[in-house]
């Protein structure tokens, strides 16, 4: 599961990776939006992340703090631990990074299992890497111009096609993750969450798409649906350096793309499911909404917007709160 710097960049702008002088402290009030276009994996996210949440950030040394009205998180790297944070019950429970790795584990054999049972046209078949594969890279400025967080900010969409080698997507099948940035100009600042959010996956050895609000677990069930996001995302890391600035509002979208043989199969199965008799059969057809196969449909979509920035972080910022007692 070591995908760490790859999976880390889906939706935190990848100019964050770019060095920078290390800073002690950062603070940032943020909104964030996940949805999933999967009835599958929506059984795997809170809802929380799907209605979209602002939150606070904060960063001091070795402890990060993630909080909002109802939930909050706080990560220490030094312990290996994660505290989880209900705000309105003020209780918090433990976890540590061990314990986090075998749910991760868990999540994704569970992920692998039910993809396999799941109706045709969600199925990622397009998503098995027993192929070569490569990856385009194409950068555009749009020209558009807005402010942000106070400020001046450009848009740039960077789409990455993932694909047969040799072959175009729509022949072969394959992954198009697109990332429709606003840059900022560069603030080092917001790199610090960019750098703790690394050293976390290094240790936790686990896939993650930052800023989704998505747990660990979550995280490794949706890899292990569609590994070809591993792909998309190395190249995004790798070729970073072609932008420049700081992006202050991301929206990325990850489409899967059905081959003509893949549609073919998939509406057989459909058909052939659709026509079940007995009791399984009607069951199957209450549980599952019909829809018909698509050739390129979206697996997720993220946006990500920082709101405010500041440098003074105290150490309650990165604390459990004292009145908060641990729930065993």
């Amino acid at each position: 599961m070591k995908r760490v710097a790859a999976i880390a960049v889906i939706s935190v702008p990848a100019l964050m990776l770019i060095a920078a002088p290390l800073l002690a402290d950062v603070k940032t009030r943020d909104r964030t939006t996940v949805k999933l276009e999967s009835r599958f994996l929506n059984f795997f996210m809170g809802k929380a992340a799907k209605e979209g949440l602002e939150s606070t950030t904060a960063v001091k040394g070795n402890r990060k703090a993630t909080l909002n009205d109802s939930t909050g998180k706080i990560i220490d790297l030094s312990e290996e631990k994660v505290y989880d944070l209900d705000m309105k019950k003020k209780t918090y429970t433990v976890r540590t990074f061990e314990q986090i790795r075998q749910d991760m584990r868990a999540k994704a054999s569970d992920a692998k299992e039910q993809a396999q049972k799941q109706e045709p046209a969600q199925a990622p078949e397009a998503q098995k890497p027993q192929k070569e594969y490569e990856v385009d890279f194409d950068v555009k400025d749009t020209g558009q111009k807005k402010q942000i967080a106070g400020y001046d900010t450009h848009e740039t969409i960077v789409t990455i096609t993932v694909r047969e080698k040799g072959k175009k997507v729509e022949e072969s099948g394959g992954l198009i993750m697109t990332n429709d940035t606003w840059l900022g100009p560069k603030i080092p600042q917001l790199k610090e969450i960019a750098d703790f959010e690394i050293r976390y996956w290094k240790q936790l050895e686990g896939p993650q798409l930052m800023n989704t609000q998505m747990s660990a677990d979550q995280m490794a069930a949706l890899m292990a649906m569609y590994p070809l996001i591993a792909k998309a995302s190395d190249r995004l890391a790798k070729d970073s350096d072609k932008l420049s600035g700081t992006a202050l509002e991301t929206t990325a979208t990850i489409d899967s793309v059905k081959s003509p043989d893949q549609m073919t199969q998939a509406q057989q199965q459909q058909n052939s499911q659709s026509t079940g008799g007995g009791i399984g059969g009607m069951l199957a057809k209450k549980m599952m909404k019909k829809e018909e196969p698509k050739a390129r449909s979206t697996i997720m979509t993220t946006h990500h917007q920082v709101l405010e920035v500041a440098t003074s972080v105290g150490a309650s910022d990165v604390a459990i709160p004292a009145d908060f007692k641990e729930k065993k």
